[in-house]
């Protein structure tokens, strides 16, 4: 057994232990979870062409704590919480988002790269206003309720297409066809008008 495999076992069995009502297993876990949510919220911040005052180590502490404030049933194992804490990731840089584009009554609003939607490598990269991206992806959950959560699983969590496609309970080839669709249809959403 490889070391990730062994890693990836332990997480999963401390997220049993927590699902059974073991505290104690969240002080086991959050530093061998802690390194890759904080990849994940870094990631996450090389896409911001804009600065602003929330943190990677920030959004780690604020998304684990919604994590695991909620109900430890819905995490299966160690991909699902990573889901989840795209999820969580999310939900934390959007509601920052709106607290500081409320404290500035419509000015500057974050704003994030789309360099990886872009369907041709050749094309620049453009950025979008976080809450844009919420909005067009709340709006395409509507119609493409899947394919919304593969943007927000590999986008907001970096999941590969395996990984996304053992969340969802589909095959790659799916994932890969609802990645490129859902790319499509935001570019078109938020590509800056005139």
């Amino acid at each position: 057994m490889s070391r990730n495999d062994r890693a990836s076992s332990d997480v999963t069995q401390l997220l049993a232990r927590w699902k059974q009502g073991e505290d104690q297993a969240l002080d086991q876990l959050w530093p061998m979870v802690y390194q890759q949510l904080k990849a994940l919220a870094t990631h996450q911040f090389k896409r911001e062409s804009s600065g602003h005052t929330l943190q990677p180590t920030a959004l780690v502490n604020e998304a684990y704590v919604k994590l695991v404030g909620g109900d430890p049933g819905h995490v299966g194992n160690r991909i699902h919480f990573f889901a989840l804490a795209a999820k969580a990731m999310r939900q934390v840089l959007v509601d920052h988002a709106r607290r500081k584009a409320t404290a500035k009554r419509a000015g500057d609003r974050n704003r994030v790269t789309l360099a990886d939607l872009h369907a041709s490598e050749a094309s620049p990269p453009s950025t979008v206003d976080t809450l844009d991206l919420h909005d067009a992806l709340e709006r395409l959950a509507t119609i493409r309720p899947r394919a919304a959560r593969v943007v927000e699983l590999r986008y907001f969590g970096g999941l590969t297409l395996d990984q996304t496609a053992a969340i969802l309970d589909v095959t790659p080839k799916t994932v890969g066809r609802d990645w490129n669709t859902a790319r499509l249809w935001l570019l078109e959403r938020l590509r800056p008008r005139g």
